[in-house]
């Protein structure tokens, strides 16, 4: 090959493997600092797109795993509450078995009954408890508005409790990661479970969590206001006195509900681990295909680095051998 000056073709070639090297160094400096297999589309375009998607997938598991974990809260906080009803219940039981004792007074009666009134209206109160503004029992029915979170009576003045259908009984909670997939919850009828006969004559049926029909009777009064005082013991102008029997019922009526809730509190528990588990798998689908293997980049670092370093001293040199065409010219 003859030698010329206008063209020196070993140092353009030189400066194309110098600047490749260059490229290949900065991008290997990227991935290590960044701690990304991919820094941009073009380093695996289809590979971007998939972890994109996995990555939106994530996000919403994890929005359904917070959802199930409100979803087990509010069921927890109604449990509390239907375990202290049935705690008051088991007391006013107590007290009309202590009122029918012969050895008591008319004055000692009246101090179990003022006992039994009050603790009647605090059922009546946790009724009408809410969790973060959510009803949570379903006892209600909508106001005279007709909006779904303000509603006011509790529907207790048919026996067939037509309005409970529009006292939103039930909550869907969202399980997957589109929003397709649901778990319904319920809010307990704590008003329906303690609608007992005062003589215990009620359906033998366990009390069904999501249905609109309800025990006749009452502890709760739909004829009269939950602070009117009902008698203990027998009164020749009363035919409502309560009897044992009727807070043995109303008590096995929290314990189904008791027991519908811890069974709705399993499955949400079973279906956050079943969440999570998808979150975890994702995860490390997503961290394949982006993360960054340190030990494999580090040694394409330390390659990258001798390159650019032979190709730049291999370009100078190339820059040189051109100096023979002046000592030809002397």
């Amino acid at each position: 090959m003859g030698i010329s000056i206008n063209t020196n073709v070993a140092a353009t070639r030189a400066g194309v493997y110098l600047g490749a090297n260059h490229a290949n160094l900065q991008r290997s400096l990227d991935r290590l600092s960044s701690g990304k297999r991919i820094t941009q589309p073009a380093d695996d375009a289809g590979g971007l797109a998939v972890a994109m998607k996995l990555d939106h997938s994530i996000n919403g598991l994890r929005g359904a795993s917070s959802n199930i974990s409100n979803a087990i809260s509010f069921l927890q906080v109604q449990d509390g509450i239907l375990d202290s009803a049935g705690q008051i219940v088991s007391r006013m039981g107590e007290l009309q078995s202590m009122s029918s004792d012969v050895t008591k007074n008319t004055t000692d009666i009246d101090n179990y009954e003022a006992e039994f009134n009050d603790l009647r209206a605090q059922l009546y109160e946790m009724t009408k408890s809410k969790f973060n503004g959510v009803h949570l029992f379903g006892d209600w029915k909508y106001n005279a508005a007709g909006t779904a979170d303000e509603v006011t009576d509790l529907d207790f003045a048919d026996n067939d409790n037509t309005g409970r259908a529009h006292a939103d009984a039930s909550l869907d909670v969202v399980i997957s990661e589109d929003g397709t997939t649901n778990v319904k919850i319920y809010k307990a009828l704590l008003g329906s479970a303690l609608m007992v006969n005062h003589d215990g004559s009620t359906s033998s049926a366990a009390v069904p969590a999501s249905a609109d029909n309800a025990f006749t009777g009452l502890i709760l009064d739909s004829a009269r206001a939950a602070t009117d005082a009902l008698d203990l013991q027998p009164d020749p102008t009363e035919t409502d006195d309560f009897q044992a029997a009727a807070f043995t019922q109303a008590l096995e009526n929290i314990a189904t509900l008791r027991a519908t809730n811890g069974g709705q509190v399993k499955r949400l528990m079973y279906a956050q681990a079943d969440v999570e588990t998808k979150i975890s798998n994702m995860t490390a689908a997503h961290g394949r295909i982006m993360d960054v293997d340190i030990a494999a980049e580090s040694s394409n670092l330390a390659k990258q680095q001798i390159l650019v370093q032979a190709s730049a001293a291999m370009t100078a040199q190339a820059n040189t051998s051109n100096d023979v065409a002046l000592m030809l010219l002397r």
